[in-house]
């Protein structure tokens, strides 16, 4: 039997690599349907998953292990903490369905000593199915090269080349048997247990998209396990496991659904609930962290024996340690200590905090159970001992010192993680007078404040007068100290400014005292203080900022902050490693100081392009986007960072009701009004009636009160809501301004100047209040009237002229009772004198119409085919590669090119483009695993509504435009013509080759068509295209076995919207550019890249963010970006620069 070898993963192009997540429709409905029969669903394509972990080693003889066994692709990623079980045996086996068909399939086989698993290709990383070698009963020869391996309720039919191999594969898996049994009998666990000693944290059934039926899903440990319903996942035998340390979740579309995905496919659930959702989304992030977790630490503490159980319950292998206590617990019990407080009990993970476990606290935890030499000193503790406490010496002030001074390093390990601000002490025990002869410090500040008890989580609830208590405070030498009064000599307790992170100033009134403000701590937790004077409390808030911000951030000081503290941040493309930067609160705008230096340039947060929060529960990620940067604020403490982030929400977030306080967009108008306006430019232009009629008032009211609270966030859709709803949505609006849209200390002025006869002495008046209107107001007036000027166009449609909007919006806009004419005179004027009132130019007016045009284009195109776009055409854009930190979402306007798309990404990550940096935007198809560069002039709107679900968009490097421009400055003539391997797509066309494989054809390509001949001697062409018609994707999906890796999908639209696609591959890279680079040239009338250096290159003042210097995007006139006409003039030009 011939065996057809795939080529290594290493040959295969990257950018076929790169597009190898397979939507779920290619990955679940293959051809091959052979073991349809045998499961009852087509599991041929089953997700590729990873594998339990053994540490026990195959003790086969050499003889019986395959030397060179070809590399799993699981087996490229880096070890989790559980490494992968040593492969026993893996070969190329013949399946046969259980009915007893004698029809075989071939199979890629794996043992190892978990599990036997079977594959479609050695290139896989999940299985079609796995047996625990746990439930495998015996195994046994049935015929010619023929074996079977039996389980209680299956059998599992193989045949080999050989009766040779047979052996070799009989022996392997009767050894990995009996090696498990052994192992069982050890461990005291059933032999034929499959489930093994870890319960899951989840499982339940849920749909998986390409599946009819539901499949029953567990979350154990760090995998992810498949199995056909609950009765397979009894008996151990399942489709596959996804090792989750290459895994990542996120929510879906659908409310219910998400999406688990792998460097190898995305798996897309559904789920009962949305509750049911979040419950699978938390376990499977806590598998996550299992799986990014290293087990030395742990490994290390349970090598003394008292700590491989848990301190409270006895569980075994406790993976959780309170470490001021020096227990050792489980994750149950861990999170009943968490409950205790920090102040008690500061648990910490074996595993996951990497940061925490230093060599003498591992030595002290180890040191604890076995020795006494931490004993006294935790019973010195436990009986209520200070650890702060005055030890009598002055040289050696306190119980760290004498422990320092002795060289005692786990005592000094031991009191470090025990310095609390709540020092337990017996009332009854007068605490020691302090020397006289002891210098005190000098004092920064003093007096009373009013304490509650310091708390692990943000104060919800008002905090009433009673629950503060009087302390005398005493801020020095970098330490707050509060005692029970003046006269006191040992302090309750002591927070010292260096663990300090976050100063917050509630609003006043927000708890019993009149004013109030909260200190919080790098061991999470909140301590609150109040004051009636407001001088003093102010004071103490700027003396406590004095002692814990650093010199270069003391510029943060000068202003009445809100909230002052040090987060760690990232910022542009610098993603790799985090800083720590200072940041500052002051109404609507964050200010920010960096390692850099003092500068600082501060985030209007309400004129922010996004604000999201990315990550799971324990790693969240702010992200602010403005113009021209992108900052990401990382959670590193839960405490402090769920109140900047709050703060940031709420001073992101409108807050008042007049024009100025609403959250505004890069022109100073509200994104309340842009949201409407460009929902019903996109949707309602043509709408009978829109703007006269009213919609209901209940989905009016609900929908202006979410874009009241936060409209960056609302996004307006087709189907979702009507036209006239949000057109009620925003007369309302503008209706209830306090100020009105054009104030009432103009509102009269503007009336009168409508009763002007003159028409020019009129539009200059006009003009002239319109420049007297505050900022906002004038953004708004024009952006309102331009808009209605678009409506008037298609009053012939929508029955909306110019006098009939005049009539709606003059009593809206002047709140009127619309008894007055001259407020509706003045709209109407505005409206008809639109150009010479607003100053608009011609370019200005050309792109509103052509957009407005494309859009009505589109509506019409998209009501034929039964399609329908969301009200705002906003694009997620990603930059280099598709994950979550890299997306933006950009509003495309229907003049946007891809050129200007591109551009304004670079430009909000702060992006530079430096010599040969070809930056391009991309369409990728995931399904088709291929992708296309925009042409630079090429519109991007009508690409985003033909995107599938499968497909996105990518901005990032042309890495062979630099060799396309070569080929095409030294090519002569303007045609292209060679051999290459041929496809069609039969799916779609419904013909084909006899064997649908590839086969040689000759092409040549000129500037007109791209014709297809048999061979080279043929006069006749087979097929012949239109060359613009042709949309060339590189790259071919392995699932069509191309004959090598540099090809390309070539998709044909037809004059009745009829696609048709084939595929063609050339035999070297060298050549598939040459092709691609031909077909740019002859599609685009030979401008292959722009030519014009102000196309890719714009001055751009210097902008700051803290000190870090944003780099111009477009910066100088770049040399490598000459135009393919200068090329051809000179070819040898570029030569000479190498």
């Amino acid at each position: 039997m011939t065996k057809k070898e795939d080529p290594p993963l290493s040959q295969v192009p990257r950018a076929v690599r790169v597009a190898s997540l397979l939507s779920e429709g290619e990955e679940l409905s293959g051809d091959d349907q052979g073991d349809e029969d045998e499961d009852g669903h087509a599991y041929e394509d089953i997700p590729n998953g990873g594998w339990h972990s053994s540490s026990l080693s195959s003790s086969l003889p050499s003889s019986l292990l395959i030397p060179d066994l070809p590399l799993h692709p699981m087996d490229r990623l880096p070890v989790g903490p559980t490494p992968s079980p040593p492969v026993i045996k893996a070969g190329w086996l013949d399946k046969n369905p259980p009915q007893g068909s004698y029809i075989y399939q071939k199979r890629w086989v794996r043992l190892d000593t978990d599990h036997l698993r079977y594959f479609d290709s050695n290139k896989d990383a999940y299985s079609k199915r796995f047996v625990p070698v746990a439930c495998i009963s015996r195994v046994a020869a049935i015929g010619d090269q023929k074996f079977e391996v039996i389980t209680n309720n299956r059998t599992f039919a193989f045949r080999a080349e050989s009766d040779a191999e047979r052996k070799e594969w009989m022996q392997a898996l009767q050894q990995a048997v009996a090696e498990q049994r052994a192992r069982a009998r050890l461990s005291s666990a059933h032999p034929l247990g499959v489930q093994g000693s870890e319960p899951p944290d989840r499982a339940g059934s849920l749909e998986l998209r390409g599946f009819k039926n539901r499949l029953y899903v567990a979350v154990v440990g760090d995998k992810v396990q498949l199995y056909k319903n609950l009765e397979e996942y009894h008996l151990g035998i399942g489709i596959t496991f996804i090792d989750m340390s290459v895994g990542n979740v996120k929510e879906a579309a659908d409310r219910r659904g998400f999406d688990l995905t792998t460097p190898y496919r995305i798996f897309s659930f559904l789920a009962e609930s949305e509750l049911e959702k979040e419950q699978w989304l938390e376990a499977m992030q806590r598998a996550i962290a299992e799986a990014l977790s290293t087990w030395e630490v742990a490994e290390r503490i349970w090598a003394m024996a008292p700590n491989r159980f848990c301190a409270d319950c006895g569980a075994a292998q406790p993976d959780w340690a309170s470490i001021n206590l020096c227990v050792v617990i489980c994750k149950g019990c861990a999170g009943e200590h968490r409950g205790l407080g920090a102040g008690i009990s500061k648990v910490r993970s074996l595993k996951m905090d990497r940061k925490v476990w230093t060599e003498t606290l591992i030595e002290a935890l180890c040191a604890a159970v076995t020795t006494s030499d931490l004993a006294e000193t935790q019973a010195l503790l436990g009986c209520g001992a200070g650890v702060n406490c005055f030890s009598g010496d002055p040289e050696v002030p306190t119980p760290l010192a004498l422990a320092e001074q002795a060289g005692q390093t786990l005592q000094m390990e031991f009191l470090r993680n025990n310095r609390t601000t709540e020092v337990p002490r017996l009332d009854s025990v007068r605490p020691p007078e302090k020397h006289y002869s002891v210098v005190l410090p000098t004092v920064s500040h003093s007096g009373f404040l009013y304490k509650t008890a310091s708390a692990g989580k943000l104060l919800q609830d008002r905090r009433a007068r009673e629950e503060f208590s009087r302390r005398w405070c005493v801020l020095s030498d970098g330490v707050l100290s509060y005692y029970e009064n003046e006269r006191a000599v040992t302090p309750n307790g002591e927070i010292r400014a260096s663990e300090i992170v976050c100063l917050a100033v509630p609003t006043p009134n927000t708890h019993g005292f009149e004013h109030t403000f909260e200190v919080y701590t790098e061991g999470e937790r909140l301590y609150l203080f109040g004051l009636e004077s407001a001088e003093l409390a102010r004071e103490w808030v700027k003396c406590i900022a004095k002692a814990f911000v650093p010199p270069p951030a003391e510029d943060l000081l000068a202003r009445d902050f809100e909230r002052l503290g040090r987060l760690p941040y990232k910022a542009g493309l610098s993603l790799q490693r985090a800083q720590e930067g200072w940041f500052a609160l002051l109404g609507s705008e964050l200010h920010a100081v960096f390692p850099e230096g003092p500068c600082e340039e501060p985030l209007q947060l309400r004129k922010l392009q996004e604000l999201s929060v990315q990550g799971d529960s324990e790693n969240q990620v702010l992200v602010l986007v403005e113009r021209r940067r992108t900052l990401y604020i990382q959670g590193e403490r839960r405490l402090d960072f769920t109140g900047w982030l709050g703060a940031i929400q709420k001073a992101a977030a409108s807050s008042g009701d007049t024009l100025s306080e609403q959250q505004l967009g890069d022109s100073d108008i509200p994104v309340i009004v842009y949201r409407c306006v460009d929902y019903i430019t996109q949707c309602g232009l043509t709408s009978e009636g829109i703007y006269r009629k009213c919609g209901q008032t209940s989905k009016t009211q609900r929908l202006l009160e979410s874009l009241r609270l936060d409209a960056r966030s609302v996004r307006l859709k087709e189907g979702e809501q009507h036209v006239d709803d949000v057109s009620s949505a925003l007369k309302r609006f503008l209706r209830d301004l306090p100020d009105g849209l054009f104030t009432r200390v103009q509102r009269l002025a503007w009336l009168e100047a409508s009763e002007i006869e003159d028409e020019e002495k009129k539009v200059s008046r006009y003009r002239e209040l319109l420049a007297r209107l505050p900022p906002v107001n004038r953004a708004t007036v024009k952006a309102l009237i331009s808009h209605l000027y678009c409506v008037q166009c298609f009053s012939d449609t929508n029955q909306m002229n110019t006098h009939n909007l005049a009539i709606v919006f003059g009593p809206t806009l002047f709140q009127t009772d619309g008894q007055d004419y001259k407020a509706g005179r003045v709209v109407e004027d505005l409206i008809s004198h639109y150009v010479m009132v607003f100053s608009v130019d011609e370019e200005e007016l050309r792109k509103q119409r052509e957009e407005i045009t494309a859009i009505v284009k589109m509506r019409v195109a998209g009501t034929a085919s039964g399609t329908q776009h969301a009200g705002d055409f906003i694009c997620t854009v990603y930059l280099e590669e598709k994950k979550a930190e890299t997306e933006q979402h950009v509003k495309i306007p229907a003049s946007m090119t891809a050129e200007e798309l591109t551009l304004e990404i670079l430009d909000r990550r702060n992006v530079g483009i430096r010599e040969k940096d070809y930056w391009t935007c991309f369409e990728v198809n995931e399904r088709e695993e291929a992708e296309r560069p925009l042409h630079f002039a090429e519109k991007v709107l009508p690409i985003l509504h033909g995107l599938g679900m499968d497909s996105y968009l990518v901005v990032k490097k042309h890495q062979s435009m630099e060799a396309m421009l070569l080929y095409l400055a030294s090519h002569v003539g303007e045609t292209k013509h060679g051999m290459m391997k041929f496809r069609e797509d039969r799916s779609l066309l419904g013909l084909g080759l006899p064997s649908g494989g590839f086969h040689d054809r000759y092409f040549i390509l000129n500037s007109s068509c791209l014709r297809l001949y048999k061979e080279v001697r043929s006069h006749r062409p087979e097929k012949e295209w239109p060359v613009r018609s042709l949309k060339i994707y590189l790259g071919v999906k392995k699932k069509l076995r191309p004959p090598t890796c540099w090809g390309f999908t070539v998709v044909h639209e037809t004059e009745k919207h009829e696609k048709q696609q084939w595929y063609l591959c050339c035999e070297t890279q060298m050549e598939l550019r040459e092709w691609f680079a031909t077909f740019l040239f002859m599609q685009h009338d030979g401008l292959v890249w722009p030519s014009e250096p102000s196309r890719v290159s714009r001055a751009v003042p210097e902008v700051r963010l803290g000190s870090v210097s944003l780099i111009p995007l477009r910066g100088s006139e770049n040399e490598m970006r000459r135009s393919v006409a200068a090329f051809t003039a000179d070819p040898l030009s570029l030569l000479r620069n190498v």
